[in-house]
């Protein structure tokens, strides 16, 4: 059980001496050597895994500056450093052997806006999604789209010149780039901007670092003028990486260092600073989705499209299609996209027209819309219909399914997953249905599986061929099909890179520069970086230097996936999967996903970041002969290790003995098992399911604390307690009590009991009389409302549960309290999995034996409910049986409300806000509340938040309590300051109580307010 990890794989003396040095010096950031946090760094959106020899989290340009100072005296100097941002490259160009400089975790401050001259100065570390929200107020934006915009930073942008969704209008990064702050390996700081030739040509006569530079590029940009653009076909998504061709002006009047810079992948210094150009919103919008009888032809008909003035025009297969059928995010688009009646769509293009006055999109839709009747009218291109969307909402809608895609295709079934590794070339667009056919032929001869998607305005496709890595086979074809695609792209006239960037296919370079310019790119690199530390092996290596590009064929992570058996591989499938898109890094406050990882910025604490800790977890067992499957079985029959062993091992823990199981278990515990990732990741990475189960392993040989117990027996202790609530309370409120409980069990804030009890609250002829029932006929059944209990509703909230009983009647039903059965989701939060099998398995013949009564089973709490329909079905498999219990909105959907007359209908309208849980598990929860609302004449806004931090007993945890309370400040306060108390409403027991904790007042649930208006 005990998890070791090798001399190699610790971080060495000599990196913990310079970790140690930088923050004696006055680093301001946080610095970490720790196997974990290494991990979560070794992968990004790539099939590449590099483990770093440590991590540095700057916080200003200034701690940059001293890190490669101190990097640059003995006896530092053999230290390698990769700057990296989002993580979300597709060709491992942040991933790195030596340490990790990462700058976005802090680096994150916009700087400086002028909405005159049109720029905005921000941080590298700045998230694009951060950055036009923040400009969205002043009415500008910042141009390139792209699919990871709410996770990928300026700074990444800026070294892989990132383009995206309508670059035939807004361009590439480059393109908006003023100026750059950039430090070079020894710490220089050099500043760049476009200057005119002859102010070039004085800076590079001067003996400085940055005169040196200034004359090594310009000699190169001048003479070889004419070479360059020879070489380069002119294209939209022109050559990244030492773009030569641009550093010059057009007329050769201006000199620009920061088009070299950029689209440099971190190979020449590390950007702490970008000034950028923003541009003015265009808030004249309409998107037309056009549906065709095959991909072909949706490829064949975008130059026609691209012709009519399109803003943009964005493509997805039927594969990509049918993968959104299935996700969670189909219910937002599924009216915007609707089928055509006796036909298949297999196509669909995505073509947006904006502008800044009505006039000036009016014509262009209209003349388009004409020629696409012709189209369907005479079955002409392939057009089987489309539809058009004017409000920016759906538009923005249908672009987030579109960005979801590359996520989608990670999620196939299979062991073969569709993979980035030659999926953004460029080829002139009228090239690109042929590209296409060809590419596909080769794809086809393999007999590979495939999705496509991408920006067919500017030639560029996105093809993911699915392969399984862990198939040393499937491996070398992976490396076949990358250079005939080299090829395949050079007859097409096009290039291998027109969007991701190079990295680990910078091994193609040559045959796309050609030995001349290619040496010239080295003689650059040299002249910046002439010991090769600066992201090493990317694009080129300095002139003169035996060190070697990475490869195509370097370290993936499959290598480390294939030392863990197929039959563990199978059972942790919900960790294995994750493919490093990343989602999970989403921006956005308001997104329920993931909110450990918003509180903390700590990636080990992110739905990647667990997976990629739990697979080198099961690695590692493997390693040390440790059959995991086989020590879960014996877990049923009891301890695998002896008492005393377990006090042994947890004495060892005491005294700081390494286990990495310690580091896995330091990142379970910031998860608040809200199950957001189980939804809203692409690929449903579930990490409240692995979780648990490592908490079992782990704590058969790891003594638990004693809060874990509190937690899991609250559903046995509960019914007591309520019993003596009149003494229980009075005790609780007391501030000796409250102390000892938080010293003695590390619990805070500890909810009362309701008083009266739920039995007090009830009428006789409400309890559960299953003799009753069964005497009726199925239709007299129908009559009745079987209410499922839950321990927080029941015994902490037992007003709540009167309050459903009111409605249920004021409808002309007849409630039916059903005696308490505990749920067990807290063992299962907690990884007692043996107790919450048999708890499960309880509660499910309970519930069965009702299957055949012809009444609705509803339950009040979703997080308890949906254990019902998700942890259930996972450990008792068959033996749960059919029984479903329904949560109360989704009872109150089918019910008429005419019986009901309310006393008053109050003008303003209520808010609500969700469990998050169930704004996941359910994403049309919240419509469903607001048309109950509308039936009964009362008026209900919706608003997104993200976790409220309290998260079942999550925010009850002592040690929690930070974050618990930055959680609920930064998506829940600002809403609950916004509303009168009376006005809020909030459906998740755990967010009530988290409301009243910080702001004295306890909102309604739904039911509640409907039940005080009857």
């Amino acid at each position: 059980m005990i998890a070791t990890i090798s001399q190699q794989q610790a971080a060495t003396s000599l990196v913990a001496n310079y970790l140690k040095t930088v923050k004696d010096q006055g680093f301001t950031g946080d610095t970490d050597a720790s196997y974990a946090t290494r991990l979560s760094l070794s992968t990004d959106n790539s099939v590449y895994q590099q483990l770093p020899q440590g991590v540095i989290f700057p916080k200003s340009a200034k701690d940059i500056q001293l890190a490669m100072q101190i990097a640059s005296r003995d006896p530092f100097l053999s230290l390698s450093f990769g700057p990296r941002g989002g993580g979300t490259g597709t060709n491992g160009q942040s991933l790195t052997p030596g340490i990790v400089v990462d700058l976005s975790r802090y680096m994150r401050n916009i700087l400086e806006i002028n909405v005159e001259e049109g720029w905005v100065r921000v941080e590298t570390g700045v998230i694009k999604d951060q950055l036009n929200d923040f400009l969205r107020p002043y009415g500008f934006f910042f141009a390139p789209d792209l699919s990871t915009s709410n996770r990928a930073t300026i700074g990444g942008m800026v070294n892989t010149d990132a383009s995206g969704q309508g670059s035939l209008v807004y361009g590439k990064t480059s393109d908006h780039v003023l100026e750059l702050t950039t430090y070079l390996i020894d710490g220089t700081e050099m500043t760049t901007s476009p200057i005119a030739i002859d102010k070039a040509k004085l800076i590079a006569e001067q003996q400085t670092t940055i005169g040196h530079l200034y004359k090594t590029v310009l000699d190169i940009a001048i003479n070889d003028r004419a070479a360059i653009l020879a070489k380069f076909p002119r294209l939209n998504r022109f050559l990244t990486g030492y773009d030569l061709e641009h550093v010059l002006s057009e007329d050769l009047q201006t000199f620009d260092m920061s088009r070299l810079i950029t689209g440099s992948e971190g190979s020449l210094g590390i950007v702490t600073e970008a000034k950028l150009n923003i541009t003015p919103i265009a808030e004249f919008k309409t998107l037309i989705n056009i549906k065709y009888d095959s991909f072909d032809s949706a490829l064949r008909h975008s130059p026609f499209l691209v012709a009519a003035n399109a803003t943009s025009v964005e493509t997805v297969d039927s594969k990509v299609l049918n993968l959104a059928r299935e996700d969670i995010v189909w219910h937002s688009v599924s009216d915007l996209i609707t089928d055509v009646e006796n036909k298949d769509m297999q196509g669909l293009n995505m073509v947006e027209f904006n502008a800044v006055s009505p006039d000036d999109i009016k014509d262009k839709v209209d003349s388009l819309c004409q020629l696409l009747d012709q189209c369907v009218r005479n079955e002409k291109n392939g057009v089987i219909g489309y539809q058009l969307t004017h409000d920016k909402a759906d538009i923005l809608k249908i672009y987030a399914m579109r960005k979801k895609s590359v996520g989608l295709l990670g999620n196939v079934k299979g062991n073969q997953k569709p993979l980035a590794f030659a999926e953004d070339t460029a080829v002139p667009p009228e090239n690109l249905a042929d590209y296409i056919a060809e590419f596909r032929q080769l794809l086809d001869s393999h007999n590979l599986q495939y999705g496509m998607f991408g920006h067919v305005d500017a030639g560029v496709l996105h093809v993911r061929p699915a392969l399984d890595m862990c198939d040393p086979e499937q491996e070398k074809l992976l490396r076949e099909i990358s250079d005939c695609v080299v090829k395949l792209t050079a007859k097409y006239g096009g290039l291998m890179w027109g969007e991701h960037g190079k990295g680990y296919r910078s091994e193609y370079g040559p045959a796309f520069f050609g030995e001349h310019l290619f040496t010239q790119l080295r003689k650059i690199k040299a002249a910046f970086d002439p010991n090769n530390r600066i992201n090493p092996g990317k694009i080129c290596t300095p002139i003169d230097s035996k060190d070697s590009l990475v490869s195509v064929d370097d370290q993936k992570r499959a290598w480390f996936d294939r030392d863990i058996s197929i039959t563990v591989k199978t059972e942790f499938n919900n960790a294995m999967t994750c493919n490093g898109n990343g989602l999970c890094f989403n921006y956005d406050e308001n997104s329920p996903m993931c909110p450990s990882y918003k509180v903390t910025g700590d990636r080990r604490y992110s739905p990647k970041g667990r997976a990629s800790l739990m697979r080198e977890w099961l690695r590692l067992q493997e390693a040390e002969k440790v059959d995991l499957l086989e020590v879960e079985k014996d877990l049923v029959n009891g301890e695998v290790i002896t008492w005393w062993e377990r006090f042994q091992h947890s004495r060892d823990k005491r005294k700081g003995v390494y286990d990495f199981s310690h580091e896995v278990k330091q990142s379970m515990d910031e998860c608040l098992a809200c199950k957001a990732c189980t939804t809203a990741c692409p690929i449903k990475v579930d990490v409240p399911t692995f979780r648990s189960r490592f908490l079992n392993y782990y704590h058969s040989y790891y003594a638990r604390p004693s809060k874990d117990y509190l937690v899991a027996g609250i559903e046995q202790s509960a019914p007591i307690m309520a019993k003596f609530a009149a003494l229980i309370n009075p005790l609780l409120n007391t501030k000796l009590a409250a102390k000892v409980i938080e010293k003695t069990i590390g619990y805070v804030d500890t909810p009362l009991l309701s008083t009266p009890q739920l039995s007090k609250r009830v009428n006789k002829a409400e309890l559960f009389d299953l003799n009753l029932l069964q005497s009726l006929s199925q239709q007299q059944q129908q009559d009745y409302v079987l209410i499922v209990q839950d321990p927080f509703t029941s015994f902490y909230e037992a007003e709540l549960v009167e309050s459903f009983i009111k409605v249920i009647k004021a409808l002309g039903k007849k409630p039916m309290l059903l005696p308490f059965k505990p749920n067990g989701k807290a063992q299962h939060v907690k990884g007692f999995l043996n107790e919450f099998k048999l708890t499960a398995k309880n509660a499910a013949e309970f519930l069965n034996t009702l299957t055949e009564i012809n009444a609705p089973l509803v339950g009040l709490d979703a997080s308890l409910v949906m254990c019902y329909r998700d942890e259930y079905v996972s450990i008792l498999a068959q033996q749960r049986g059919d029984f479903h219990v329904q949560l109360a909105h989704e009872w109150l959907e089918n019910q008429d409300f005419k019986s009901i007359t309310l006393s008053d209908i109050p003008a303003n309208p209520f808010t609500l806000l969700s469990h998050c849980t169930e704004t996941t598990a359910m994403p049309n929860a919240a419509k469903v509340w607001q048309t109950i609302f509308t039936d009964l004449g009362l008026q209900l806004k919706t608003t997104n938040t993200g976790c409220c931090g309290m998260a079942g007993t999550y925010g009850h945890e002592a040690q929690n309590q930070a974050n618990s309370k930055a959680l609920y400040n930064m998506s829940w306060q600002p809403i609950i300051a916004n509303n009168e108390p009376e006005q809020l409403l909030a459906t998740g027991f755990s967010c009530r109580s988290q409301v009243k904790r910080y702001e004295k007042f306890k909102p309604k649930h739904p039911i509640q307010l409907i039940a005080d208006k009857i």
